[in-house]
């Protein structure tokens, strides 16, 4: 089954599928179960590993905060939508460090899944700023800026 596809598949939206955030919502689902998996995994270290699994169990949390508001396409929340957008980013790029600290596989792979996940979600965020952009509205979140 493809998230992309279920939201293309949606009445609202037709036409207007947003490629990027399709794949930013795909990208957010997979980032919040890989950083729930690693704190997990942090969890069973022998070393002191709080402050790890702290930002993996916030990234996971904010990431399927995005994914869950960025699927919803009744109606119009884009606002909203792109705010979410950058907070993705800003607590997978805070993951992503924290996780780049720990020589472990667990924390390597979160590291890279938070860095496409951020990536993603840029993107998605330039492309729904371009949109608004498009109908003639402004917006104070240029450059992905919260």
């Amino acid at each position: 089954m493809s998230i992309e596809k279920m939201i293309s598949e949606h009445p609202q939206v037709g036409s207007d599928y947003n490629e990027a955030l399709g794949r930013a919502v795909k990208h957010a689902m997979y980032c919040a179960a890989i950083c729930n998996s690693c704190a997990d995994a942090c969890s069973a270290e022998e070393m002191d590993m709080r402050q790890c699994i702290r930002t993996c169990s916030d990234c996971s949390d904010v990431c399927e905060a995005t994914y869950r508001v960025a699927t919803r396409r009744t109606g119009d929340n884009r606002q909203l939508i792109r705010t979410m957008l950058a907070t993705c980013v800003h607590a997978c790029e805070i993951c992503e460090a924290e996780c780049a600290r720990h020589d472990n596989a667990h924390c390597r792979r979160c590291a890279q899944m938070c860095q496409e996940c951020a990536e993603d979600c840029r993107r998605a965020l330039e492309s729904l700023n371009d949109e608004v952009h498009a109908d003639g509205q402004v917006s104070h979140f240029e450059h992905g800026a919260a």
